[in-house]
């Protein structure tokens, strides 16, 4: 290979590589500590009475997000978490417990790509699953499974290039039946407001 085309090679693996380096991978993770407020939303207990009497409790999670982006604005964030207990309360008493893994899958949106607080939006579709459900001493039971919709706004801070401070905020749509001896009694919504915060890194 004769010198100016070895040169032109050689320059054009460097430009290349350089550009390689520079580029973003599409793959961003989070750890976040998020409070659920739950929404305390009830029907009636076997149709009568007044509602919103049976309450979940609210808590303090750990959520790992694992993010893909399509192109800089566009992202898909799966949000994990490990199977958390909650208390029930019937008009303020404790009537049991159950667990609850509540996956949500997100489509987002972000701004302001050259900014260091870079603004987002999204909305999915939330999958929580009821599981080791104590009621009534064994008399109650929870639905098993609850599919709902899930909004999200939040932002993330930019450290430097891989490491960022994030702020998120979900809306997310739960519902399960109640029931006692095998018969429907109620249905709750706890709808839980999420707020959180924690980091991120983009690979």
């Amino acid at each position: 290979m004769n010198k100016p085309l070895s040169a032109l090679v050689f320059a054009a693996i460097a430009t290349i590589a350089g550009s390689a380096v520079a580029q973003e991978t599409p793959w961003l993770v989070r750890v976040r500590a998020v409070h659920l407020d739950t929404a305390d939303k009830s029907d009636q207990v076997g149709g009568a009475g007044a509602k919103d009497r049976l309450t979940l409790s609210s808590k303090t999670v750990p959520e790992v997000d694992i993010s893909y982006f399509f192109t800089p604005n566009w992202a898909a964030e799966l949000v994990l978490t490990y199977p958390q207990k909650h208390h029930v309360q019937l008009d303020g008493q404790d009537i049991g417990t159950f667990k609850h893994l509540p996956p949500t899958l997100l489509l987002q949106y972000h701004f302001l790509l050259d900014a260091p607080v870079k603004p987002y939006v999204g909305l999915g579709v939330n999958y929580t699953t009821m599981s080791k459900v104590h009621l009534l001493d064994g008399a109650g039971s929870l639905e098993h499974d609850s599919v709902g919709l899930a909004a999200q706004v939040g932002l993330d801070y930019a450290i430097d290039k891989k490491w960022s401070l994030n702020f998120d905020l979900k809306k997310v749509q739960i519902r399960s039946d109640v029931f006692i001896n095998g018969a429907k009694v109620s249905r709750v919504k706890p709808d839980p407001l999420m707020l959180g915060v924690g980091v991120g890194y983009r690979f």
